[in-house]
């Protein structure tokens, strides 16, 4: 069983969805989590989970966790982000840069505000965070970047459509570029990075809301705690090793042996 006790995780968009899911398996390995997203309140039922509901079943579950509400988009609330990570922990081992935007769109009459907004949360964000975060993993000579991705940074075909439209795609092969990238650059401190999507769709509440899936499609969704369980993998491999990957969750469950049976539903260690 991976144990990642003593070892401190900021889960960014961690009230619902993949990021929850992460959080909450990061937990039952031991780690103590800070769960953050912008949500501290539920303003509409098809959308629950705030970063307070989250970290309180957390630790009613027996885990350690603590909520640290920011907006990515801002760069002061980045900042302050990991100022709570480092004053209710001392330190971060483990950074998921989970959080997300989706604004589909065609690129003749994309609005210029909800691109800037996606770039700020989905490729600057990352970047910002890292910034933060990884001086204290290169002092100690260890710790993980895991950067969510998805299928959308793969280049379509001519003729073929585009359900997330072409800016979405841009911002996830960006980050996706700067996994390998800032792979190669932390290697010799012992630090990994990976990026992570999910094999088909994600049937969550953030994935759902205002969007439309046929049944086939739901049907044959992905569950959560699929990309939760090949997330842990990866932020506990060897990190000379599994690093530097465009990973997608189906192959690394089967690369490190689990089944779908296996996928975590235990209650959190107690820290």
């Amino acid at each position: 069983m991976v144990d990642l006790s003593g070892r401190v995780a900021i889960v960014t968009g961690s009230t619902r969805g993949i990021g929850e899911a992460i959080a909450r398996r990061f937990a039952i390995a031991g780690a103590k989590v800070v769960v953050t997203a912008r949500t501290v309140e539920v303003r509409d039922e098809r959308l629950p989970g705030t970063v307070h509901t989250v970290a309180e079943a957390i630790r009613a579950a027996g885990g350690d966790a603590t909520a640290a509400p920011a907006n990515l988009q801002k760069k002061p609330e980045r900042e302050q982000l990991v100022q709570a990570a480092q004053a209710a922990y001392g330190r971060v081992d483990i950074l998921v840069n989970n959080a997300a935007i989706l604004v589909p769109g065609a690129t003749v009459d994309f609005p210029e505000r909800y691109y800037d907004r996606m770039f700020e949360i989905l490729v600057k964000a990352p970047h910002h965070l890292c910034q933060l975060t990884l001086p204290g993993m290169i002092e100690r000579g260890s710790g993980s970047v895991l950067n969510i991705s998805s299928k959308a940074a793969i280049h379509p075909k001519p003729g073929q459509r585009s359900y997330d439209g072409a800016v979405y795609g841009m911002t996830k092969a960006a980050i996706e570029r700067f996994t390998t990238g800032l792979a190669a650059e932390m290697y010799e401190h012992g630090i990994s990075v990976n990026a992570l999507s999910p094999d088909k769709v994600v049937a969550t509440p953030g994935q759902m809301f205002g969007r439309r899936y046929t049944q086939e499609m739901l049907d044959a969704a992905e569950p959560v705690e699929a990309m939760a369980e090949a997330a842990l993998a990866l932020v506990s491999g060897d990190p000379k090793v599994v690093t530097g990957g465009i990973r997608y969750s189906a192959e690394v469950l089967e690369e490190f042996g689990l089944a779908p049976a296996d996928i975590g539903m235990a209650a959190p260690t107690p820290n």
